[in-house]
């Protein structure tokens, strides 16, 4: 059975990105559409992801982008080549207080700002695309979602490969059974967002037209240390402002397993690998989830396995998934079969013989942002809103969380958001955030 050729996520941002950007500018048609059928948009976050987003979201004829809300504003200043009228704000708050008409907007910042500005979206009545993972801490999470169930909000969360043909289809061969009801699930990211070194002892000039302050946000105040440690590039790998190739990186390629066996919540997690320091995250995760059986599972309890970093699957898998295995992805282990799904490409059935007649059934993908835009104007529902992202965004976080307590396993009760047997693991639920930065619902 022949296999498709490999592609890699950031090959189809990158693809995504120029196609919206060099799409025709629909402005004429915008203007010429009923008051009622357009969506004002707003981003905040004008560079990196949040460009992404804005300009994926804003390709859809009856979106208008009207503001960003950007820590350097000259980020944004480009933006007015293809939107004249655009208006730049370097504070998020103000931004949403000034902006009276909006629909909906993005919310593209660091990990550590997902939730304050999505949270203060959703109260203000918005439509929320809001970038993986959903928040930063668990207790965010959980409320977001809550809030955005209340308040009957359009939502998405942007694990844009989820509505991609490879991730619906790996879907769609699990629950068809092709290989049998699952027993295991092995899955990994080469990426290393940590950093075991020591803390740089200075403090570094603020860049001009940065704001330090409104980075830091609802995060303590330190001092800034400049060459990239905090911004523009590796946040993520900082406790107080990212959540480490778990949170980058687990959101997508937990999606595709959390979403083939309808998993729920996980019952237990343990964390094999070592702990983060005390600015870090640290790198080479393992870490072992047991989730309750579904009607895909072969078992009441099945057993889901991550690694990061240098890890990777046990010599036993990797010969059951032929021997080799992508740089990032995920091996489903099932009574009559193996696939192996790599991240970014089409499911593999193994042992290969088994499977050499066998037809791969039609699938189509979806644009992920142009089906958030859909929803808003009543067509169709968004397959990532925070309903299904807000649960598969606490198991990634739960992860992050046993990472604190090597060795140890952590009992997990969801509907309590409390872990029972290790109290002190109770503690990295929820944060406190800087006086004068507290947002109403969180």
């Amino acid at each position: 059975m022949s296999q498709p050729r490999q592609f890699n996520r950031r090959s189809f941002i990158k693809g995504v990105v120029a196609t919206t950007f060099s799409a025709p500018f629909f402005v004429p048609r915008l203007l010429s559409a009923p008051p009622s059928d357009r969506v004002l948009h707003a981003s905040f976050g004008a560079g990196g992801m949040a460009r992404s987003d804005l300009g994926s979201i804003s390709s859809y004829p009856n979106v208008q982008l009207v503001a960003v809300a950007d820590v350097e504003p000259a980020r944004g200043e480009d933006l007015k080549k293809k939107w004249p009228d655009l208006r730049i704000y370097n504070d998020w708050r103000v931004l949403l207080d000034k902006e009276k008409e909006l629909t909906s907007v993005n919310v593209s910042t660091p990990d550590h700002m997902h939730a304050p500005i999505g949270m203060s979206a959703l109260q203000r009545g918005l439509h929320v695309y809001g970038q993986k993972p959903l928040t930063h801490d668990l207790y965010e999470t959980r409320r977001l979602t809550e809030v955005a169930r209340k308040k009957k909000l359009i939502t998405q969360m942007g694990i844009q490969i989820h509505s991609a043909v490879e991730y619906r289809l790996a879907v769609r061969l699990i629950q068809d059974g092709v290989i049998g009801k699952v027993k295991e699930v092995h899955t990994w990211s080469s990426k290393k967002w940590g950093d075991n070194g020591p803390k740089p002892d200075r403090s570094d000039p603020i860049p001009p037209g940065f704001d330090w302050n409104l980075w830091l946000g609802v995060c303590a105040e330190r001092p800034f240390i400049g060459n990239g440690y905090y911004h523009p590039g590796n946040w993520r790998k900082r406790l107080d402002f990212g959540t480490g190739t778990f949170g980058d990186m687990g959101c997508h390629i937990y999606d595709p397993v959390f979403k083939a066996l309808a998993l729920t919540a996980p019952i237990s997690v343990r964390s094999e690998g070592a702990a983060p320091n005390d600015h870090s995250w640290a790198t080479d995760a393992i870490v072992q989830y047991v989730f309750p059986g579904t009607q895909f599972t072969a078992s009441d309890k099945v057993k889901v396995t991550w690694y990061d970093g240098d890890q990777r699957p046990p010599a036993e898998i990797v010969t059951l998934a032929g021997g080799k295995i992508p740089d990032q992805g995920s091996v489903f282990l099932g009574e009559k079969g193996v696939m192996v799904l790599p991240h970014v490409a089409r499911p593999i059935l193994l042992p290969q013989a088994d499977f050499a007649d066998f037809k791969m059934p039609e699938i189509k993908g979806a644009n992920h942002w142009h089906q958030f835009v859909e929803a808003i104007r009543g067509n169709g529902k968004t397959s990532a809103n925070f309903d299904y992202a807000g649960p598969l965004t606490e198991a990634v976080l739960l992860g992050s969380v046993a990472s604190r307590f090597p060795k140890t396993t952590l009992q997990w009760k969801a509907n309590a958001l409390k872990f029972t047997n290790v109290k002190e693991a109770n503690t990295f639920v929820r944060r406190k955030y800087r006086k004068g930065w507290e947002v109403s619902g969180l």
